[in-house]
Order: C-alpha cells, then structure tokens, then sequence
C-alpha cells in the first residue's frame, strides 16, 4: 500500500519561503497570484495491507517525526 503524507503550516505560521515563491512569481510576471504557502509531500510505500492499520501508522509516523504538530497541519491519503 501507499500513503502520501500533505503536510502545510498552519494559518497565521509565517512561510518564508511561500513569500519568496510569492515575490519570485511576481518578478516573473505572474501578478494575479495573491498569496504562496508552500508544504511537503512525503510519500511512502507500506507493507500493510489493511487500510485502518496502514492509516493509523502513518498517523502515528506524523505525530512522531513527519510533521511539527505545534506549527503543521498535515493529511493523509492512501492508495
């Protein structure tokens, strides 16, 4: 099984590197871009077979190490 891992800064955490894509766009030419949040998407390849047990790992892998839960928000899907 595969699961991808969307992890994103919260609302109201500043992205530095969202405002430097944001400033990058615009110098560009790309002026109707009103705002940038940039995240990370992790994906991983599981042995696990059951969809239950296979999300609550990988639950259990962003609570532990994939995603800073004080500043990230993060949602998974499988495949």
């Amino acid at each position: 099984m595969k699961a991808r891992v969307f992890v994103t800064l919260k609302p109201g955490v500043l992205d530095p590197q969202g405002e430097a894509v944001h400033h990058a766009l615009g110098s560009l030419g790309f002026e109707g871009v009103g705002g940038v949040r940039q995240g990370k998407v992790i994906e991983l390849d599981l042995s696990e077979t059951d969809e239950a047990t296979a999300k609550a790992q990988v639950e259990q892998m962003c609570e532990k190490l994939l995603a800073n839960t004080v500043i990230e928000n993060y949602a998974i899907e499988l495949s």
